[in-house]
């Protein structure tokens, strides 16, 4: 359910799991933190999902059987954001509950038009992970950060765009090309140039 490839120093991992919206179980995301774990040696990294939904966040049964608090979701998105290569997230669809703490520790956020983005953790009796609220309003500020975990309101693509959510919104046909033109120069760059530029952008 998890893909990855690696191709010149691109490391490509796919969530491939569409019949069930690439919901995430706790195997999966185990897997997908080994993958972020062992990307030190990656010079980009591009996450992306098959179907029309990114993520629908953790598999309901498993969330009601402890995944939703499990500290896996931080071990991921941690890692993420410890990589000192360019990671950009490629949003082939929507965006829901615990997946946004993978792509908020990316550096880079692309979202085909028709994304959305929610994160309904209060509604089910939960709190978020304790950096995703920290880095979405990095992002877009706190009180665009409360209408989304506060609120419950969905956020279109383009409203995700006008508030920062997201970096670029991009037709699906192109999505994978546009995320791989966007880690080109780093492919290509030293990479203690470009783990530096990095800490730098911190």
């Amino acid at each position: 359910m998890i893909e990855l490839t690696k191709a010149d120093g691109l490391w490509t991992v796919t969530l491939n799991n569409p019949t069930k919206a690439n919901a995430l179980t706790g195997a999966m995301l185990t897997e997908l933190a080994e993958i972020a774990e062992d990307a030190t040696e990656a010079r980009a990294l591009i996450l992306s999902g098959t179907g029309k939904v990114f993520s629908a966040g953790a598999d309901l049964d498993e969330a009601r059987a402890g995944l939703a608090t499990s500290d896996v979701w931080e071990r991921l998105s941690g890692a993420i954001a410890a990589l000192p290569c360019l990671t950009v997230a490629a949003l082939n669809g929507t965006l829901a509950g615990g997946a946004n703490g993978m792509v908020l520790a990316c550096d880079i956020r692309i979202a085909v038009p028709q994304a959305k983005f929610f994160y309904p953790v209060m509604k089910l009796g939960f709190l978020p992970q304790p950096s995703d609220p920290l880095r979405m309003a990095a992002l877009i500020g706190p009180a665009r950060t409360k209408m989304v975990l506060m609120a419950g309101q969905k956020i279109t693509a383009e409203e995700a765009y006008t508030f920062g959510l997201v970096d670029r919104v991009v037709e699906p046909e192109v999505l994978m090309q546009v995320a791989r033109e966007l880690v080109a120069d780093s492919l290509a760059a030293d990479p203690q140039i470009a783990a530096g530029i990095a800490r730098m952008c911190q």
